[in-house]
């Protein structure tokens, strides 16, 4: 069981765990123990609400397959408990961020006094500029 906020939760059986080998160097434990975790959640399938899952499919996010089914491959420790609790940890995360709501833009004009500071600056680096030219006698 995973708790993703106070009101929602998701049951074991919404979330398949695999074991897998683990990519990159490592010797022989690397091709005997499948350390690497991937987890695969079908948000169709899942209880969550239906707002939560609009949002997840609508989100832009490679880990998220055609078909609705986040993907999540976990190998950046050497353990399975802790690929299995970073694996968890992400798709919580990800859940979570589709929530997020994003704040719309209000376009701003600059004022009339830093629209004149910066003319004046302009200006007074160009006659700056101006004075390291070629002095004719």
């Amino acid at each position: 069981m995973l708790k993703i906020s106070n009101s929602i939760t998701l049951a074991a059986w919404e979330i398949e765990l695999t074991a897998i080998r683990s990519q990159g160097a490592g010797g022989q434990n690397v091709n005997k123990v499948a350390s690497a975790i991937h987890l695969r959640f079908d948000i169709n399938r899942s209880t969550l609400p239906d707002f939560y899952k609009q949002r997840l499919l609508n989100l832009k996010d490679s880990r998220i397959t055609k078909d609705g089914v986040i993907v999540i491959k976990a190998q950046a420790f050497r353990t399975q408990e802790l690929n299995k609790e970073d694996a968890l940890n992400r798709l919580s995360d990800l859940i979570k961020q589709a929530t997020v709501q994003i704040k719309t833009r209000r376009p701003t004009k600059a004022t009339k006094a830093s629209q004149r500071r910066r003319v004046d600056t302009k200006t007074q680096r160009g006659k700056t500029k101006q004075m390291r030219g070629k002095i004719n006698f």
